[in-house]
Formats: C-alpha cells, structure tokens, sequence
C-alpha cells in the first residue's frame, strides 16, 4: 500500500468521477434487484413451530408482535456450544441497536438458534446486546430452513445449503436470514431467505471497511473471517 499511486488532485478528481459513475450504476441495479426480491412468489408456513424464549413458548406467529414482517437471523449456537459463533456475533454486533428502528417500519427482528434458552440469554447478556433471541430446540425449524443440518447428513458429506447440494465438510450450523409476512387473517408465508455472502448486507462493518484504502484486506488469510473475535476477546 505504502508504494499506491499518487497524484494531482485534478486526476484523482477524474479517476474518481469515473468510480462514481459505476457506483450509480451499482445504486440502480441494486435497486432493481431489490425490485424483484419484493416481487419473489411466497410460500404459505403450514408447520407448527414453537420457539422458547424470554415470554416462555411461542409461536411462529407470536414473534411477529403485531407487526406484518418478520426478520429472522439464524446465529450459529449449536445444543452443546458454549458460545456463539464469533463470526454470527460480528453481525449482532451490527443489527442490534437498528431494531427500533426497523419496528417503525412495520417490522419485526428476531435472532434464532438452536442452543437452549438459558443459553442463549447467558451469552446475550455477556455480549450486552438487547435484541430478541429464542431457542428451536426441538424443532425442524432450522432444517427445514436450511441452516442446521442432521449429523446424518454430515456424516455423508451432503448438504442442501444456499440453493445448491454441496458434498464437502461443513458443521451442524451455518448462517442465514429468513423473512416472513402476516396477513390479515393471521396466515404466515416465507418470502425469502439468503445464506453465505447474502447476509452481507447487515454487516455495516463491512461496508465502511469496503471504503478503506486497505479494505477488508482478508486476502492473506486462512479465512476471509479468521480476524474476527467476540467483541470481548480482541487484545486491544
């Protein structure tokens, strides 16, 4: 980075017009994506879950709270963890104080696991984060959404994730983020979930570091998320 090129501020001034002008681009077509994401066919929830959390059970549809939408972030914590997954506490990090503000826009945000309850308020609490999070132990919940997977299915190397089979090893748990509408008549539907790089757009984190000279600079790394800790844990 040390040897970048510089020069005069009439240059970086048309090299930068010329970035803004792909930038736009990108705006637009995000917009358009964005667009046809709103338009997807839905899918009517017929099955009965019941999560457990700081109200005692409830329902799928209980965790809309009177509103129409409903955010679901599955977060990584397995039966027998002891933590959250560091990269999952990244993201809460990032969501959790913007939840007052997507209420005001007939939404509601819920985080899921499947790690008992007790659990999952210990480590809330440890992490200082205020968001609602309840447990689907015990429910096909998170395999039928395709974000926990049997220890059958891992044992055979083959896994249904992010819209594709996948024959490789992978763990019980992995990340995504489901959406879900209310109408009028109390019926439930899924509209949309996105997995791996799809949860992405959460992460303001990212983006800001997306602006950086240096970037994520992950390239070198045994994993793009190999930096990340728990807030708590960083050396600093």
């Amino acid at each position: 980075m040390d040897d970048h090129q510089v020069v005069s501020r009439h240059e970086w001034l048309v090299a930068r017009q010329t970035l803004l002008a792909q930038e736009k681009a990108l705006t637009r077509l995000r917009d358009q994506v964005s667009q046809q994401r709103r338009a997807l066919p839905w899918v009517r929830v017929e099955k009965t879950y019941v999560f457990e959390g700081p109200h005692g059970p409830e329902t799928l549809a209980d965790l809309f709270a009177g509103r129409r939408q409903l955010l679901i972030y599955h977060f990584m914590f397995g039966p027998t963890w002891e933590e959250g997954c560091p990269s999952c506490s990244f993201w809460a990090d990032n969501y959790n104080g913007i939840i007052v503000h997507l209420q005001q826009r007939d939404v509601t945000m819920v985080t899921v696991s499947r790690a008992p309850w007790p659990k999952l308020e210990a480590y809330k609490q440890r992490m200082g984060w205020s968001f609602k999070w309840v447990s689907s132990l015990g429910t096909d919940f998170n395999c039928d959404y395709h974000v926990s997977f049997t220890d059958e299915a891992r044992q055979e190397g083959e896994a249904y994730y992010n819209y594709t089979t996948r024959r490789t090893t992978f763990p019980s748990e992995s990340v995504g983020i489901s959406v879900f509408y209310q109408d009028t008549r109390g019926e439930v539907f899924h509209t949309y979930s996105c997995y791996a790089r799809g949860v992405e757009m959460v992460n303001g984190a990212y983006h800001f570091l997306d602006l950086l000279p240096q970037g994520r600079d992950e390239a070198s790394l045994s994993s793009p998320q190999a930096w990340v800790r728990r807030h708590d844990q960083y050396d600093d």
